[in-house]
């Protein structure tokens, strides 16, 4: 339970990548909590998610399964949640993949993969949504990137790519749809332990080195994210756009 309440968010649609895992399900949870209409996507069925976040919230959402590499697909579902809970206010763009890998490996054909997940959806998802909020006068998109582009970060280059290829778009696209009083801003998460990293890449080692890093000495969770992404998504934040909003318990130090 998120202590912040965004009075403004109830009622109001929210359409998530990926919002049945990690991360992600903890948005759709904070969402709904709120009072938002949720619409979310994933590859794999989320039955029992679906009921789970009902039970403990009261407000259902409603999924699409989805692979979101597949751009028709993306974009019907989009058209989807419009349908059934209406015109889309709020987009959060969170579903990424940080599979591990090595420049002197990367072949053609990975680096396109990568970049479908981790750059192509994000555009063809804010294309898609933006007249829906010039409809409705105005919206929040909120990109989900990563500090690894910030630290130089190896081990994934097409990966931390990606990342900085988000904040290029976030900027660009808040100029040019800031007349419409859409906003778009990115948000940078840090080491976020989700049962994903903590089964993939957390040793004890790898977690200690990260927290010598951080000012705040606590391992980032996924619930830790919610409240900056209902920020954004709110009009608490309605003067903030084309920003990039780092949450990452004070690793990267900017000013």
């Amino acid at each position: 339970m998120i202590d912040a309440n965004f009075h403004d968010l109830q009622g109001k649609t929210v359409y998530i990548t990926g919002g049945a895992s990690g991360i992600g399900a903890a948005l759709t949870k904070g969402f709904l909590e709120q009072g938002a209409k949720v619409g979310c996507v994933g590859r794999s069925p989320a039955d029992e998610f679906v009921d789970q976040m009902e039970q403990e919230t009261g407000n259902r959402p409603l999924f699409i399964q989805c692979d979101i590499t597949d751009i028709p697909a993306l974009k019907q579902s989009m058209q989807d949640v419009q349908d059934q809970l209406g015109p889309i206010d709020v987009l959060v763009n969170n579903a990424a993949n940080d599979q591990r890998h090595s420049t002197l490996e990367v072949t053609e054909e990975f680096w396109d993969w990568s970049q479908s997940i981790n750059l192509k959806a994000y555009f063809f998802a804010c294309q898609s949504v933006v007249p829906m909020m010039q409809s409705r006068g105005g919206g929040s998109i909120i990109n989900f990137t990563s500090i690894s582009y910030m630290m130089g970060n190896t081990g994934y280059p097409a990966y931390t790519s990606a990342n900085s290829g988000i904040n290029g778009m976030t900027r660009s696209l808040a100029r040019e749809f800031g007349p419409d009083a859409i906003r778009v801003n990115a948000l940078a998460p840090g080491w976020v332990l989700t049962d994903k990293q903590l089964e993939m890449w957390a040793t004890p080692e790898a977690l200690a080195d990260h927290l010598e890093r951080q000012c705040l000495k606590e391992h980032l969770k996924p619930e830790d994210i919610v409240a900056a992404t209902l920020f954004l998504a709110s009009s608490a934040s309605r003067m903030i756009t084309g920003q990039s909003l780092v949450v990452d318990g004070g690793v990267v130090v900017t000013g």
